[in-house]
């Protein structure tokens, strides 16, 4: 039997450019407002057709289920969707730290669904594709749609926006985050309306541009606290998602260069640069 022939695949990661929680279902989810950007640092997923119908990851994350893993549900919820018989190999190079707020996991998993698509040649639309998604987690939709956007509802409901162009230091406080755990602590009380505010005008405004869920994570984890205070020196940081990565936004390479190299000294972390769209947008319709 050949060896299987791998093809190269990336899953960039997302930043929350602000995350406004604006009420919660009868369910318990929690509604949100945020703007997602993709950036330019990525896992790699690789993926090799099998025709035995067997989903089979060959790089399975310590202390993760290979069965439960984001990329292979992916892969079988597509499978059984298409009802197609062919299966996947799947190997994955994890430079997205894990519970970072990054979508790492989210970020695979949709890079599965949509190199699949056409490996499968199955021809499915980006709409379908996206519902497959919501089904893995409330951020894959987002990196399907491909597109900077304002999301609403639980992070699905999403809206294409135009975004400047930008530069991003991201520092990791090597904390994990589990995002069910900040939402448990997270105040009724402290729900924000904003529905009715211009969202480009939030994007230009520094001081709205916030993260709801910022203060719970740094009275829960000290290390967030401290980069945030540190990165305080240079702007006004942000943490992304629900932790426990924090970021500064910068207006070109040299001024995020500058800032990397002062902070890097003492915290892990990455520059990159702000995309317009998924770098595979093309791969659905």
């Amino acid at each position: 039997m050949s060896s299987p022939v791998f093809q190269d695949f990336p899953a960039p990661a997302k930043l929350n450019l602000l995350l406004h929680v604006v009420g919660k279902r009868p369910d318990g989810y929690h509604l949100l407002e945020t703007v997602f950007r993709f950036v330019d640092f990525s896992d790699t997923v690789s993926l090799a057709l099998r025709d035995d119908g067997r989903v089979v990851l060959e790089t399975p994350i310590a202390g993760v289920d290979p069965e439960q893993d984001l990329t292979v549900r992916a892969a079988r919820l597509l499978q059984a969707h298409a009802q197609c018989g062919l299966g996947v190999a799947i190997r994955l190079d994890k430079k997205i730290p894990m519970g970072g707020g990054l979508g790492g996991g989210s970020s695979d998993a949709a890079t599965v669904l949509l190199a699949l698509n056409r490996m499968w040649e199955l021809n499915l639309p980006r709409a379908v594709l996206q519902e497959l998604g919501l089904k893995l987690g409330a951020d894959v939709p987002v990196f399907i749609f491909g597109r900077s956007a304002l999301a609403t509802g639980v992070g699905e409901k999403l809206n294409e926006i135009k975004l400047k162009p930008a530069w991003y230091v991201v520092i990791h406080p090597q904390v994990q985050v589990p995002t069910s755990k900040i939402f448990q602590n997270f105040s009724q009380e402290v729900l924000t309306e904003v529905g009715g505010v211009g969202i480009m005008r939030i994007l230009e405004t520094t001081q709205q541009r916030r993260n709801d869920l910022q203060n719970v994570v740094s009275n829960m984890y000290p290390a967030v606290n401290e980069v945030l205070t540190e990165l305080r020196k240079y702007g006004s940081p942000l943490m992304t998602g629900s932790g426990s990565c924090v970021f500064l936004e910068c207006q070109s390479k040299d001024e995020a260069d500058k800032v990397y190299q002062a902070v890097s000294i003492k915290y892990k972390g990455f520059l990159a640069k702000g995309l317009d769209v998924h770098p595979l947008i093309d791969n659905a319709k």
